[in-house]
């Protein structure tokens, strides 16, 4: 039957906040003038933000610092409330939101919600570690 029991959200699930993007996001490309700023030499964390979010802040101080301990990465903040074109094509459906991308700009990965450090690195990583596109 549905909606008889409560809902319970396990812990795997409170870790698992960064994660692979998949499906129509994939290999989605962003580029300096979306953004309003420059990308990255080596990745770039967008974070997608609105105005009376709490973790949004939060957020902002983890991805500062991350973008300030690995050279050639870039924070770049986007107010979703004032890019809502970008906000429907990326799918964004809640603030925060950080997407990290390679140096080319290709979406490798996103979050929902405080990220924890470990994981922003972990995903950075990633982005660094990617080989180039030819395309």
């Amino acid at each position: 039957m549905v909606g008889t029991g409560p809902v319970v959200s396990t812990a795997t699930d409170r870790r698992e906040r960064v994660r692979r993007v998949r499906g129509r996001d994939d290999g989605e490309r962003l580029a300096a003038a979306e953004l309003g700023a420059e990308l990255g030499e080596r990745a770039t964390l967008v974070q997608f933000s609105s105005a009376f979010c709490a973790p949004c802040r939060a957020t902002r101080r983890v991805l500062g610092q991350v973008a300030g301990m690995v050279e050639g990465v870039a924070h770049v903040e986007i107010d979703a409330e004032a890019h809502l074109d970008l906000v429907r094509r990326l799918e964004v459906r809640r603030t925060p939101t950080v997407l990290v991308l390679d140096a080319g700009g290709r979406v490798v990965r996103r979050a929902a919600g405080l990220p924890r450090k470990a994981d922003v690195i972990a995903a950075l990583g990633e982005a660094v570690g990617r080989p180039g596109d030819p395309s």
